[in-house]
Parts: C-alpha cells; sequence; structure tokens
C-alpha cells in the first residue's frame, strides 16, 4: 500500500481491488473510539477515584487528558518519522498493532471468567493519573494505529487531521472522566459490563481484521 493509497482509502476512495477494508474517516473515529475511547476506562477510572474529593478528581483526569494528548501527538509524529527512518511498511505495522491488540482483546474477553481481582490501593493522584493514561486510556494497540493511519496520510497535514480524530475521542474521554460519577450512577456497572463483554468480542475480530490486511498487503495471501 503506498503512502497516497492509504490517504485515498482514508478519505473513502478505493485504489486496491474491492477485498481492500476501506479505511475511511468515519472508520478512523470510529476505530480510534474502540482503541483509544472511554468504554474501556470508564470503570476503572471511576473505581480508583470514587473516594477521591471531587477537586481531586477533576484534576486527576485534566492531567490524564494533558499527558495522553501529548503523548499520542509525540507517539503519532515520532512513529511516523521512525516508521519511514528504519524502512517499516504500513503491512508489517498493521501486523504489530493486530497482534498487540489481538492479545488485550483477548485478555479482556477471558478475565470475565477469571475470579475478581482485589481493588488495588488508589496511591498519590499523580500515580494514579500516570497509570490511568499508560496504558488504560493510550493503549499500545491505538498508537501503533494512530502511527499507521499518520503515515499512510502523507502529507504532515494530513497528519495532524488524522491526530485531530484521536483527539476527538481524548475529548470524549475527559468528558467521560468528569462525569464518572454521574454516569455510574445512571447506568451502572452491569451495562457497561455487558457493552465491555460485546466489544471485547469485536475488538478480538478487529485485531484479525488489522493482521489478516496486513498479510494481504504483503501479498503472502489473495
Amino acid at each position: 500500500m503506498s503512502i497516497h493509497d492509504g490517504w485515498l482509502l482514508l478519505q473513502g476512495a478505493a485504489p486496491h481491488p474491492p477485498h481492500h477494508y476501506a479505511v475511511t474517516t468515519a472508520n478512523v473515529l470510529v476505530l480510534f473510539f474502540i482503541m483509544l475511547g472511554p468504554i474501556k476506562m470508564i470503570g476503572p477510572f471511576f473505581a480508583a477515584t470514587k473516594d477521591l474529593e471531587r477537586s481531586v478528581v477533576r484534576g486527576i483526569a485534566w492531567k490524564v487528558f494533558i499527558v495522553g494528548v501529548i503523548a499520542l501527538l509525540l507517539a503519532g509524529l515520532g512513529g511516523r518519522a521512525l516508521m519511514s527512518n528504519w524502512g517499516i511498511s504500513v503491512p508489517v505495522m498493521l501486523l504489530a498493532a493486530g497482534l498487540v491488540f489481538l492479545i488485550v482483546a483477548l485478555k479482556l474477553v477471558l478475565e470475565q471468567y477469571e475470579a475478581p481481582h482485589p481493588p488495588e490501593p488508589v496511591g498519590k493522584p499523580q500515580s494514579l493519573a500516570m497509570r490511568m493514561t499508560f496504558p488504560v486510556t493510550v493503549t499500545p494497540y491505538g498508537v501503533a494505529a494512530l502511527i499507521v493511519f499518520m503515515t499512510m496520510s502523507g502529507e504532515l497535514s494530513r497528519s495532524l487531521a488524522v491526530f485531530s480524530m484521536a483527539f476527538v475521542v481524548m475529548v470524549l474521554n475527559l468528558l467521560a472522566m468528569l462525569g464518572a460519577r454521574q454516569i455510574m450512577r445512571w447506568i451502572g456497572v452491569m451495562p457497561l459490563q455487558i457493552l465491555g463483554a460485546v466489544l471485547g468480542i469485536l475488538q478480538v475480530a478487529l485485531a484479525l481484521q488489522f493482521m489478516v490486511q496486513g498479510v494481504r498487503d504483503l501479498g503472502w495471501a489473495p
């Protein structure tokens, strides 16, 4: 897949045969929502901060947001440059992202069959903010996907357009963290667990889709 073809895919065009997965702008936003979005982190964030003062919780939420945005920007631009300098192709990066995503997704799916873990100590707000940022919010596979899409986009201005979609998801994360107590009061734990289980299965399928696409783009399969 060339960089030009990659950006055409981001725009919804089809430079490849029909079996190729069309990564439209809407699809990129959905992928970032699944990989970096609030569904997977609101439960852990609420559990870790439910006994803290609201002002402390707000401070933690803003730290997670700011550090997360900076980390994604640096990772996206740095990873884009390193992929080019090291000669790493987009299909290989897709395979790497898919593999990490698959391992994590399988872990999430299988966790529901394990005995519940004892709650971790809360710790200091600063350490809690870092723990909520990496890897709960800024996930390794989300970073890998961001690098892939920014590399596919070609020009820096287009790469920043891709990053803006990740930024939108981070804003949603911030809103979810700030409203975590209200959300958990209105919705409760059970619906989030059900939604998490459904998303877990979809994440496994999405990870496999990444890997299949990488294999196809490398020419290893029709």
